[in-house]
């Protein structure tokens, strides 16, 4: 009798946990990382049929933390796509620092953050004032480069995406609050990104837990929502993140690594998928989505792609070149880019790392494909020294993996071709 009942126990609970585990909502289950050493051999094989082009990557990629991604799209009948993963080095993936490339998923919570205000009439173009109350922060009051000099949500985006501008960022970070930006990613799947700190601003732990207060203010000159300076409670797991051999504090040389512990964190996996459920919102769960309107996607995407000549508010001069924020694909390429190809991307570049995260579109060859990657360029493991290999092993790495990969779409078969009519945006 005992063993009957301990059985039919066994069978429910077993048939609960069935039921959760298909309930449970997956990220972007196409994009999840496979296991096996196999994975690695689309890229070997890729890297060798360009001989003279990645032969340093193979030999050094463990030293130079090569870690990529590569999402292979197929269109469906009904042009649902499909995905395909490959990865180079994603059994390791050590900590690498995401610089600039943390701007895509604040740019998101942004426009999610305002649409929860929209009840009290805040869109992305409302006036948004940011005020100081302690210690080391500053108050922004006007914007010169928006159309009517007051400082917005979408001004900021503009900027980010545009040349990557770090005060763009900062406002963001400021407008959201440590604790939002990552209570929101953590519940979207991404637990194991820390945004904590602003960039290039020397703060120190307790500042940047403290956020600025916030007002807007309708086109009537009046306040119609205020938030007081903010500080974020959470505790964050600790991390042991050594970089290098040796940095520079002040123009003093410490012979020791630099401790990155408290600085911002995502793994590569976690801003493809990021850029994935940009693209493709209907791939991903609904309650992991960025609650944004389809209004707001477009935009994101218009100036993502868009390059800064192509922007009259902000303006800016021809030393903005069309790939200063374009690694993949371009590296260090300075003339005005053909306009049948469009990357929709948010790069990174600090302390010798390079970071891309890219959807690379050919209208005209009807070619789509989602590759991220990372790359240490700091031969002599010196950090802030200004002596970094970008040029000589960053640029080229990422301007040839682009390059590659197009080709390798550019030869495979496809049974339908992808309507990317969408994808095509009035940049004037």
């Amino acid at each position: 009798m005992v063993s009957k009942l301990f059985a039919s126990t066994c069978l429910l609970f077993l048939t609960l946990i069935l039921i959760l585990s298909m309930a449970l909502p997956q990220l972007i289950p196409s994009t999840q990382v496979v296991s096996g050493s196999a994975k690695d051999d689309f890229f070997e094989n890729l890297f060798k049929t360009h001989p003279g082009k990645f032969d340093s990557i193979l030999k050094n990629n463990k030293e130079w933390n090569v870690q990529i991604i590569y999402t292979q799209i197929d269109r469906g009948k009904n042009g649902i796509p499909q995905f395909k993963n490959y990865y180079f080095n994603h059994t390791e993936t050590p900590y690498f620092y995401p610089a600039s490339a943390v701007k895509l998923p604040i740019a998101l919570l942004a426009l999610q953050k305002i649409n929860e205000l929209k009840t009290k009439g805040i869109d992305r173009n409302t006036t948004m004032i940011t005020e100081a109350n302690y210690s080391r922060q500053t108050p922004v009051y006007n914007d010169p480069t928006s159309p009517d000099g007051k400082p917005n949500i979408a001004q900021y985006i503009k900027k980010i995406f545009l040349v990557s501008n770090n005060d763009a960022f900062n406002r963001l970070y400021e407008f959201l609050g440590q604790e939002y930006i990552n209570s929101e990613l953590s519940k979207k799947g991404y637990g194991e990104a820390q945004i904590l700190h602003r960039l290039e601003e020397e703060l120190t732990e307790d500042e940047n837990r403290h956020t600025n207060p916030i007002k807007f203010y309708n086109n009537r000159n009046e306040i119609i929502y205020s938030r007081a300076v903010q500080y974020n409670f959470l505790k964050f797991p600790s991390r042991n993140n050594l970089v290098g051999k040796a940095y520079y504090q002040k123009d003093i040389l410490k012979s020791e690594p630099m401790d990155f512990s408290k600085k911002n964190s995502i793994s590569l996996q976690s801003l493809h998928n990021i850029l994935v459920s940009l693209v493709f919102p209907e791939k991903i769960h609904d309650t992991q989505r960025f609650n944004i309107t389809n209004d707001d996607r477009n935009f994101i995407l218009k100036y993502m792609s868009a390059y800064p000549r192509e922007s009259s508010f902000p303006s800016y001069d021809t030393a903005y070149h069309d790939s200063l924020t374009k690694f993949i694909f371009f590296g260090l390429q300075k003339d005005n880019l053909q306009n049948n190809i469009r990357i929709f991307n948010k790069s990174g570049q600090a302390y010798g790392q390079l970071t891309d995260v890219a959807y690379v579109v050919d209208f005209k060859n009807k070619i789509e494909f989602f590759v991220s990657a990372t790359i240490y360029c700091n031969s002599d493991g010196i950090l802030n020294d200004d002596k970094y290999d970008y040029d000589t092993i960053g640029f080229p790495f990422m301007k040839n993996l682009g390059q590659a990969l197009y080709d390798h779409e550019l030869k495979r078969k496809k049974d339908i071709e992808p309507d990317l009519s969408s994808l095509i945006f009035d940049y004037h």
